[in-house]
């Protein structure tokens, strides 16, 4: 028995670059941040940085003046680092998770943005979220987009 045949991790990353294994099981995971998606892992992590500083500041500092809209933000700052994590993750089931949470960020995208124009008076102070993320330069409605198109083209180039 040689020392590689002791080893049962495989390699995590392919002389291409392109596909990631699993430790010991040997199966392949198919990379989301090839591309494009290196800019979406980039763009997630700043709003995760943003919506997650904001909101926890703002939650600790002045929670009393507008919870709803702290708490949505801290939401969609949870919301941002999951599909981070499931983009830099890869694989079938994290693309596939990454896809939902981005349907689910933009129905709260439209929804909440809706919301603040409809009845203003229900957000005293405004969410990361709010106007359709005018606050943002409108990346909260625009990123979603990009993502689930990217990761539907992941997909197809996959298969």
């Amino acid at each position: 028995m040689t020392a590689t045949d002791e080893n049962t991790t495989v390699p995590r990353d392919e002389r291409d670059g392109q596909d990631v294994t699993e430790p010991a099981s040997g199966t392949k995971r198919g990379r989301l941040i090839s591309g494009p998606g290196i800019l979406l892992v980039w763009l997630y992590g700043v709003m995760v940085v943003g919506a997650v500083s904001r909101s926890a500041v703002q939650i600790s500092t002045q929670f009393d003046k507008a919870p709803l809209a702290y708490t949505l933000s801290a939401v969609a700052g949870l919301v941002y680092g999951f599909i981070t994590y499931s983009l830099v993750r890869g694989g079938e089931t994290a693309r596939r998770a990454a896809l939902v949470c981005c349907a689910a960020e933009l129905a709260g995208v439209l929804i909440v943005g809706t919301w603040t124009l409809a009845e203003p008076s229900a957000f005293p102070d405004a969410t990361v979220w709010s106007d359709y993320g005018m606050g943002y330069l409108f990346i909260p409605v625009l990123l979603p987009l990009s993502a689930m198109y990217w990761l539907r083209k992941a997909r197809t180039a996959a298969v």
